[in-house]
């Protein structure tokens, strides 16, 4: 079960609506018929295969064409919008009548952005960070206990002894 058709460059898969330029002679003149609509159905059958198109005609009635892929007398096929189906098989729109039978919600493609240039980040690490024993000393500076700490120890234990109240007796 194939969802999608290639001809020449062009892919189209179940739910696009699409253009199909076909050859048509008559006697010694020939010219090109246009036939739009949204594709239903594909068939694989290798060589054989086959795409069904069907389009909403005159007075709602609805107008269904098979056209094998490796058709010489198809020219070319124009992709006009792109749908969105969960069904590979899309026969209930036979079914529908109106504007109903041609509501395929329409499938968004993202195309993606190239990415500015950005500097390069290692030069900038490595003038940013520091050495690890740095790192542990700028830790342990930044937080507010640790210089109360701090202070702590490196006033001699006779001063806080004083500032307490208490004295040591030898």
């Amino acid at each position: 079960m194939s969802l999608k058709i290639k001809h020449q460059d062009t892919i189209a898969s179940i739910g696009d609506t699409i253009r199909v330029h076909q050859e048509i002679v008559e006697g010694s003149s020939k010219r090109i018929q246009v036939f739009e609509g949204i594709i239903i159905a594909v068939k694989n059958r290798g060589q054989n295969k086959t795409f069904t198109v069907r389009k909403i005609g005159t007075n709602n009635i609805g107008v269904e064409k098979i056209f094998p892929v490796f058709m010489p007398s198809i020219k070319k096929i124009e992709v006009k919008r792109k749908g969105k189906v969960r069904r590979s098989k899309l026969y209930y729109l036979r079914e529908k009548q109106g504007k109903a039978a041609s509501r395929v919600k329409e499938r968004k493609e993202f195309e993606q952005k190239p990415e500015p240039a950005k500097p390069e980040k290692k030069e900038a690490k490595e003038k940013l960070t520091p050495v690890s024993s740095e790192k542990k000393e700028l830790k342990q500076k930044s937080t507010p206990a640790n210089i109360k700490n701090k202070e702590a120890k490196e006033k001699p234990a006779t001063a806080n002894s004083e500032k307490n109240g208490t004295k040591k007796s030898k």
